[in-house]
């Protein structure tokens, strides 16, 4: 297969109220060309709809009808993305028919990892149906459901195109790229095995600590934690969670670590501890994998906070360096990704994998909304 344009969309769990909007050139194999990319915000009262739909998952916990404000979340997210992803389009220079897929991977708000037999769950909220309507392209989307229903955990879903950015930089097992999103996870290829695993929480906990103390929607730069003195008995205890030293594939929804281990610290204090505890969590996962990387190639918004950075740094024993130094961007790479998987999802390659996700073989997926024929009038 010839390289296509293909367009890649995400919202994370840590609700920065962006759309991330990435293009690039792919066979689903290799990363052909990187085009543009861009974070479209929300429309005013976004953000709230999506938190307020966040806490009618926990609460709904899978039993029973789903909640009604999951269909009016998924309307109103599909119509946004899709309207951005027109926007984008045109400032670009592309045409519809320009474009392979859109990989549309909607907003997670429920997602539970498989555990003593019994099977993981997870629910993204996403139409791609009427996204394909709007913009006037093929989507791809719901790239979860797939693995989970064989077994595996659903996530994370990144490591194939993590492996295609290694090889873009020629990088070989002695660097590893870890995504600090909501949750963090790893990635780490020898060329023939690729392991990727939830190495614990990233910014999720410390923006819902800041937030519950009316002091912003995150720790910009990383001041407030700077502030602060680690509690680092509390640390260390934190450290000895199982999930930590569990064995490869696992997985974490956003709330599995949440913002209530800083309970009964001051705001700067807790703030310090629990950027600490990621840095702590990123180094133990360093020690399960088969070869501990010398250097960590870093995604998300977790790079810009300075002193995570530092910390990871520090406390896992590695040189933890933002994506930009070494020719990627760490800003796009969630975006990128699921235009990446939708070009895979089209050509039914897998995109999960025994040590990934935990499925028992390589496995593909995803649900393509194609888009409505084009009318060419009565004849």
């Amino acid at each position: 297969m010839q390289p296509v344009w293909a367009i890649g969309l995400m919202t994370g769990t840590v609700l920065d109220g962006n759309i991330d909007i990435a293009a690039i050139k792919t066979d689903g194999e290799r990363i052909e060309a990187f085009g543009p990319w861009a974070l479209a915000p929300y429309p005013a009262g976004m953000r709230e709809l999506l938190a307020e739909t966040l806490q009618a998952a926990r609460a709904w916990g899978f039993e029973g009808p789903e909640p009604a404000i999951f269909r009016e979340a998924e309307i109103v997210l599909s119509e946004a993305q899709a309207h951005a992803v027109k926007a984008f389009l045109e400032e670009h220079g592309f045409q519809p028919a320009d474009i392979a897929a859109v990989g549309f991977h909607g907003q997670t708000v429920l997602h539970v990892a498989p555990e003593g037999g019994r099977p993981g769950r997870t629910r993204q909220l996403g139409d791609g149906a009427r996204m394909a309507a709007i913009v006037g392209t093929d989507v791809v989307y719901d790239f979860r459901s797939a693995d989970v229903a064989v077994g595996g955990h659903g996530a994370p879903l990144a490591p194939i195109y993590h492996k295609a950015m290694l090889e873009k930089i020629g990088a070989g097992p002695d660097t590893a790229i870890l995504n600090l999103g909501g949750v963090a996870n790893i990635t780490w290829c020898d060329g023939e095995r690729l392991v990727a695993f939830d190495t614990g929480p990233a910014s999720a906990p410390l923006n819902d600590w800041i937030a519950r103390h009316d002091a912003g929607a995150m720790d910009r730069d990383g001041k407030i934690a700077a502030g602060g003195t680690v509690d680092e008995e509390r640390l260390r205890a934190l450290l000895e969670h199982p999930f930590l030293a569990a064995p490869f594939p696992k997985s974490l929804d956003r709330f599995d670590f949440p913002a209530a281990m800083a309970d009964g610290l001051t705001l700067a204090d807790g703030a310090a501890t629990l950027t600490a505890f990621t840095a702590g969590a990123v180094g133990k996962a360093l020690d399960l994998l088969p070869r501990r990387p010398e250097r960590l190639v870093v995604c998300g918004g977790g790079r810009r906070n300075p002193l995570m950075m530092r910390e990871i740094g520090r406390r896992a024993g590695v040189e933890a360096l933002p994506a930009e130094s070494v020719g990627l961007r760490g800003d796009a790479v969630e975006a990128e990704c699921f235009a990446y998987l939708a070009v895979r999802s089209l050509r039914g390659l897998p995109y999960s994998f025994p040590q990934t996700t935990g499925v028992r073989a390589p496995q593909s997926g995803g649900v393509l909304a194609p888009a409505a024929p084009v009318s060419t009038g009565s004849t």
